[in-house]
């Protein structure tokens, strides 16, 4: 345990911010499951605003550095690549 006045709020902050860093990840699979379930479902209207969704997410957690800048744009570019594939 930390001993130290700031090494106890700096533990205190690391939970906190990994709590908020698993919930954001957590929500990015849910919305790129929603989006690929759409997609295999050939439901494009469905696809179509669960992929906005995603994205939107997406950029925020790279922002946030919760993710890399490239591996946002790596999902972002598949999901599209995907739903371009729906006939």
């Amino acid at each position: 345990m930390a001993n130290h006045k700031s090494s106890i709020k700096r533990s205190r902050q690391t939970i906190v911010r990994t709590e908020r860093n698993r919930a954001e990840k957590s929500r990015m699979k849910t919305l790129r499951k929603k989006t690929l379930t759409a997609i295999a479902a050939g439901d494009k209207d469905s696809a179509a605003k669960a992929s906005a969704e995603l994205s939107s997410a997406v950029d925020k957690a790279a922002k946030r550095n919760v993710i890399h800048p490239n591996k946002a744009a790596n999902l972002k570019s598949k999901t599209a690549k995907a739903l371009a594939g729906i006939a």
